[in-house]
C-alpha cells in the first residue's frame, strides 16, 4: 500500500503537468483569435500632429506626418477611430472618424492621406498578409498616398521589369514575392516613364514582409518612399528566445504553467523521499 500511495503522488503531478503542456498551444490559439492589430499612419503631407482615440480613450499623442504607430492589438470586433489635430483631449469634431471591423488574429493598416488645405483629409484601412514568404524571398506591396502624384509604375532601375503597374492615388499594389536582395528601383509616371523618384538601396530580406508607401507631394518635390516592415522572418524554432516581457504577449501564461507544473513535480519528489525515509525508520 505504501509503494502504490507513493507511485499515485508521484504519477499525478506528472499528469497535470502533460494536461497543462497540451493545452498551452490551444491558449495560445484562442488569445490570437480574440484580437486583431491594427497600425496607423500619418499620410497627409500638409496637416498637423494628429491625437488618435479608440473607442473614446486616447491611444496615440502628437503622431506627425509621415510616422506609424506600429501594430497596437485591440480585441476582435468593431472599434471606433477618432483622430483630432494635437493636442487634443477627444471632444469637439474630429479631423477624421471612422469605424473599424476587427477580425481576430488579422492585421490592418490604417493611413490618414489627403490633404488638409483641400479639405480631402481621409481614413484608408486595409488588411494586410503577413504570413511569411518561402525561403529566399521577401513580399512587398505598393500604397500610393501621394495626393498630387499621379498614378506610378515601379521599375528595377535599368532595367524593364515592372514590380508595380498604374498604381494611382489611394490605389494599392498587392503584395508580390520578390528574390532577397538590394535594389535600386524608379518610380515612373505610368503615362509617360518619366522618372517621378527613384529609390536606391532599398534592402529585401529573407522571408520578411514590407510595405512601401508614396507620401509627400510631387509639386514641391517632397515626393518619398518610406519602407515600413510588416512582419520579420520567422524565427527558427530552436533559436533561443529574446523576449524579456513576462506578459501574456511574450508567453508569460506559457512559462508561468510550465513553472507550477515543474514545482508541482519538485514537491511530489519531496514527499517520494520523506515516505522512503519514515518506512525505512
Amino acid at each position: 500500500m505504501a509503494l502504490k500511495s507513493l507511485r499515485t503522488r508521484l504519477l499525478l503531478p506528472l499528469f497535470a503537468l502533460a494536461v497543462v503542456m497540451a493545452a498551452l498551444p490551444a491558449v495560445a490559439g484562442a488569445q490570437a483569435a480574440s484580437t486583431g492589430r491594427v497600425r496607423i499612419m500619418h499620410a497627409s503631407p500638409d496637416a498637423p500632429a494628429v491625437d488618435i482615440f479608440v473607442d473614446g480613450q486616447k491611444a496615440v499623442t502628437a503622431l506627425a506626418f509621415p510616422k506609424d504607430t506600429g501594430y497596437v492589438s485591440l480585441p476582435a470586433g468593431k472599434h471606433n477611430v477618432k483622430v483630432f489635430i494635437s493636442p487634443s483631449n477627444g471632444s469637439g469634431t474630429p479631423a477624421l472618424q471612422a469605424d473599424l471591423d476587427i477580425a481576430g488574429g488579422k492585421d490592418y493598416t490604417v493611413l490618414a492621406v489627403g490633404e488638409a488645405g483641400k479639405n480631402t483629409l481621409a481614413l484608408l484601412p486595409l488588411e494586410d498578409n503577413n504570413a511569411a514568404p518561402a525561403a529566399g524571398n521577401a513580399h512587398v506591396r505598393l500604397i500610393h498616398a501621394s495626393p498630387d502624384a499621379p498614378a506610378v509604375d515601379v521599375v528595377v532601375a535599368g532595367t524593364s521589369t515592372k514590380v508595380f503597374s498604374n498604381i494611382a492615388f489611394k490605389g494599392v499594389g498587392a503584395y508580390t514575392p520578390v528574390p532577397a536582395n538590394t535594389y535600386n528601383l524608379d518610380v515612373k509616371v505610368a503615362s509617360s516613364g518619366a522618372v517621378a523618384k527613384s529609390i536606391t538601396g532599398l534592402q529585401l530580406k529573407d522571408r520578411t514582409v514590407y510595405t512601401a508607401v508614396a507620401v509627400g507631394l510631387a509639386g514641391n518635390g517632397t515626393l518619398q518612399v518610406i519602407p515600413l516592415v510588416d512582419a520579420a522572418a520567422p524565427v527558427a524554432p530552436s533559436a533561443p528566445s529574446t523576449g524579456t516581457g513576462t506578459g501574456m504577449a511574450d508567453g508569460g501564461f506559457a512559462w508561468a504553467a510550465v513553472g507550477f507544473g515543474l514545482i508541482a513535480v519538485a514537491g511530489s519528489l519531496w514527499f517520494a523521499r520523506k515516505a522512503r525515509a519514515t518506512t525505512r525508520a
